[in-house]
C-alpha cells in the first residue's frame, strides 16, 4: 500500500520532532514528599521534588513544584530515604517448612514460592537483595521474569549455588548415601572450586557464595568447623574477581573467619563466633561482615512447628547471644557492617524487624539505615546506583510515616515503595 504524501510527510514531522526533543522528557515522573533522608549526610530535606526520567533519579529540588500537567507521584505527609537492600537472602526457601517438610513437595514448588517472596520483599521496602545460594537455578528464573517484566519484585544480585566442601555446610546434608545427593557447588581443591565458579558464573552467578564453616540449619556440621583452607578460599576468591564477581563466605566460626578474610573474600556472613584477631582482620581488609541477628526470635519460637530438627535448634541457641554481643563489639571497633538478615530462615517479609535488634546492639539508626543503604551499595560495587537518592541512582525508595532516625521500627511497615521511579502496587 501507498503512503499518501501528506500522511508521509506528517509521519516524518512527527517523528523529527520527536527526536529534536529528546529522551528529556521520556519517562519523566515526579516524586514529591514531605522529606527525604539524605543517608550520606545524615539530615532531612524538606519538601523535595525528585525528577525521575527513564527510572533514575535526575535532579532533587527542595521546595520545587512540578510542571503542570506532569506526572506525579504524591508521597505528601510521609517520608522518603532510598530503597533498603538486604544482603543476605534466600528467595526459594519458606521457614514453614523446616528440616523434611520440604520434601512433601515438587521441585518447581520452590520457584513459585521465589516468586512470593521477591514480591514480598519489595513490598517490605527492600528494593534490592543479593540472594546467597538456591537450588536448581531457582532465583535465576525469577531474576529474569522481574528484569523482563513479567513479575514484580526487587532487583537480585544472584549467587546460585553455594560452593562448599564434601559434607560441608553447602553440601546435601541430610538426605542417607543411597540417593547420593551431592550439591552441584561441592569442590574438594584448589582447581576444583575454581571450576565451580566459572560453573556458576556461566549459569548467571552475579556474585560468588562460599561456605567457609559448618553452619546451623545443615546436619552433621558445627558452626565452628572450619570446612575449606585458606588456599581453597583464596582461589575461589581470585577466580571470581577475575570475572568481576564478587565473593561472600558463610562463616560461623572465629578460624574460617580469618581464613576467608585473609584469602580475600568481601562479605563475612554471620560472622557469629568471630574473635578478636577476626575484628582486627576486618578492619585491616576492609572486609564487610552481614551479620543476621534478627531472626533467632523466630527460629526458636516456631522452629519445632516447622519442622526444624531439634539439633538445629541447639546450634541456633548457642550462637545467637554471641553473634550478638560480637556484632556490638565489632561495629563498637569500626569494622564495616552491611545489613542481611537470613531471610528465609525467618519469613522474608518481616526483614526490617532487623533494624531494631541493630539498634538494640549499639547501631545508632542511622548506622543502621546506612547499612541497608550506602554500605550495602558499597559491598555490593552498586555505588551512586542503589543505597542513595543522589542524581544517576536509579529511583528507589520507601516512603513512611513518622522519623526513622529517631524511631527505626517504621521501616518496618512502609506506607508506600517506589522502584525505578514507579509506585509498587
Amino acid at each position: 500500500m501507498k503512503i499518501l504524501p501528506a500522511v508521509r510527510n506528517l509521519a516524518i514531522a512527527t517523528a523529527l520532532a520527536a527526536t529534536l526533543a529528546g529522551p528529556a522528557t521520556a519517562g519523566t515522573v515526579y516524586i514529591k514528599a514531605s522529606r527525604m533522608l539524605d543517608v550520606e549526610g545524615g539530615k532531612y530535606v524538606a519538601d523535595p521534588l525528585i525528577k525521575v526520567i527513564d527510572g533514575k533519579v535526575e535532579t532533587v529540588t527542595p521546595g520545587a513544584q512540578a510542571p503542570a500537567g506532569a506526572d506525579v507521584v504524591d508521597l505528601s505527609g510521609l517520608t522518603v530515604l532510598p530503597g533498603l537492600i538486604d544482603m543476605h537472602v534466600h528467595l526459594d526457601g519458606r521457614p514453614e517448612y523446616g528440616g523434611y517438610n520440604a520434601l512433601e513437595f515438587t521441585d518447581r514448588f520452590w520457584t513459585v514460592i521465589g516468586v512470593v517472596n521477591a514480591q514480598r520483599m519489595l513490598k517490605a521496602g527492600f528494593t534490592t537483595v543479593r540472594n546467597v545460594g538456591d537450588s536448581d537455578y531457582n532465583v535465576a528464573g525469577v531474576d529474569q521474569a522481574i528484569e523482563a517484566g513479567w513479575i514484580s519484585g526487587p532487583r537480585i544480585v544472584n549467587a546460585n549455588y553455594a560452593l562448599g566442601a564434601t559434607g560441608g555446610h553447602c553440601d546435601e546434608t541430610f538426605l542417607p548415601p543411597s540417593f547420593e545427593a551431592k550439591s552441584p557447588g561441592v569442590g574438594d581443591s584448589v582447581d576444583e572450586l575454581r571450576k565451580r565458579v566459572r560453573e556458576q558464573r556461566k549459569y548467571g552467578a552475579e556474585v560468588i557464595k562460599v561456605c567457609a564453616t559448618g553452619g546451623v540449619f545443615s546436619r552433621n556440621t558445627e558452626p565452628g568447623q572450619q570446612q575449606l583452607t585458606e588456599a581453597e578460599l583464596r582461589a575461589i576468591a581470585d577466580e571470581a574477581h577475575l570475572w568481576g564477581l564478587k565473593v561472600a563466605a558463610h562463616a560461623h566460626g572465629a578460624n574460617g573467619i580469618k581464613a576467608a578474610i585473609r584469602g580475600g573474600i568481601d562479605t563475612i556472613e554471620h560472622a557469629s563466633l568471630i574473635d578478636d584477631e577476626g575484628i582486627r582482620l576486618a578492619k585491616e581488609h576492609g572486609t564487610y561482615l552481614v551479620m543476621d541477628v534478627f531472626n533467632t526470635e523466630y527460629t526458636q519460637a516456631t522452629g519445632k512447628a516447622n519442622g526444624v530438627l531439634e539439633d538445629n535448634l541447639r546450634k541456633d541457641r548457642e550462637v545467637a547471644q554471641i553473634q550478638r554481643d560480637n556484632f556490638r563489639k565489632a561495629f563498637k571497633a569500626g569494622v564495616k557492617m552491611a545489613f542481611g538478615t537470613d531471610a528465609g530462615v525467618m519469613p522474608h517479609e518481616t526483614a526490617a524487624g532487623q533494624f531494631r535488634i541493630m539498634v538494640e546492639y549499639g547501631m545508632a539508626p542511622l548506622d543502621a539505615i546506612r547499612a541497608a543503604t550506602l554500605n550495602a551499595a558499597d559491598a555490593l560495587g552498586q555505588n551512586g546506583q542503589v543505597g542513595t537518592l543522589k542524581p544517576g541512582a536509579w529511583a528507589d525508595m520507601v516512603a513512611v510515616s513518622g522519623d526513622p532516625l529517631t524511631d527505626v521500627t517504621v521501616l518496618e511497615h512502609p506506607a508506600k515503595v517506589v522502584k525505578a521511579g514507579e509506585l509498587v502496587d
